[in-house]
């Protein structure tokens, strides 16, 4: 995942808690942070592209690529406010990146990504 990605993905999973009532205190504070953030980097002269994070789709995976298109070439992966606030939002939201496997019954699985991991089959 790019850096933009990433951005890109906090804003979809902040938007998205946000849709329940659950969502109070440090996800919605994350997400408005990191929203102003990117509005301030997207919008220094009153430009359109960041009218594109207050409307969300319904469909979030729609509204996230449209997002990656406006942030792609608008600099916020060099932002180090921005990244921070994608980072912890993500990790607020239980979407950081990590994943959980569920493969009871494999044989020879490698997963993760480090790739100094040998296996061995015999």
């Amino acid at each position: 995942m790019t850096e933009v990605e990433l951005v890109a993905a906090a804003l979809a999973a902040g938007a998205s808690a946000g849709l329940t009532d659950t969502a109070r205190g440090a996800v919605h504070d994350l997400y408005t942070g990191l929203r102003d953030a990117v509005r301030r980097r997207l919008d220094p002269d009153g430009v359109a592209d960041a009218r594109v994070l207050d409307a969300p789709d319904a469909d979030l995976e729609v509204w996230r690529s449209r997002l990656v298109g406006v942030l792609t070439g608008s600099g916020v992966e060099q932002d180090r406010a921005v990244m921070a606030g994608a980072r912890a939002l993500l990790a607020e939201t239980g979407q950081d990146g990590r994943f959980t496997v569920y493969a009871p019954d494999s044989k020879g699985m490698q997963n993760g990504n480090n790739n100094t991991q040998h296996n061995t089959f015999n």
